[in-house]
């Protein structure tokens, strides 16, 4: 327990040395589970605050691990839109990252955890780059009728390069919900540096 605990510390707090849309800027987080065998697609909208992004989604999975790639388009209404754009910019995201199980639950410890990092950016007028590590802390409940649901915690630490160079900080909270063999839904917000709310659909195979 006490090592779990230790490692859920680390990881947090980024002294292991994010994810995903955190990966370019936009509140779109990761569950610690893959819905998919093999391979999902997926689409979502964000409102990262004062702005707008579309982004779209694909990855594939191999063992404990799933790689993503990811891009996208945000478009800022208004003067403070912050570091990824400036008023009436649109920018494109891209990004890619990863996802790798470090936790199991157990009788001390309820929560099953993943180790996510990516790196991405967002290219215009003003350029950024994101280079998330995150943990993502959570536990799948199953339905009647084969539906489940998996509600997450995701802290990120996110080292920013370019136009502007800091470390962003963010929480984000989440639920996957499995409707479908074929038709997982996610909702995302997040808290802190990356803030705002995200919606998803993804076909998962």
């Amino acid at each position: 327990m006490l090592r779990k605990v230790t490692l859920v510390g680390i990881l947090a707090y980024g002294v292991a040395s994010t994810g995903v849309s955190e990966t370019i800027g936009t509140p779109v987080y990761m569950a610690p589970y893959r819905a998919f065998n093999s391979m999902e697609m997926g689409g979502m909208i964000s409102d990262p605050g004062k702005a707008i992004a579309l982004e779209g989604s694909y990855r594939y999975g191999y063992r404990k691990f799933d790689i993503g790639v990811r891009a996208g388009i945000i478009s800022v209404d208004g003067p403070d839109g912050g570091d990824i754009a400036t008023e009436n910019e649109v920018s494109l995201l891209v990004g890619a990252d990863v996802r790798f199980r470090v936790i199991e639950h157990t009788e001390d410890f309820p929560f099953d955890g993943s180790f996510t990092a990516g790196v991405g950016g967002a290219l215009g007028d003003i350029s950024q780059a994101y280079l998330p590590v995150g943990l993502s802390l959570g536990r799948r409940i199953e339905l009647e009728g084969g539906v489940s649901f998996v509600p997450y915690v995701h802290p990120v630490l996110v080292p920013t390069f370019g136009d502007s160079d800091d470390v962003l900080v963010a929480l984000g909270l989440g639920v996957d919900v499995k409707v479908s063999r074929a038709l997982d839904i996610r909702l995302s917000g997040g808290v802190g540096d990356i803030e705002g709310i995200s919606i998803g659909i993804s076909w998962i195979k």
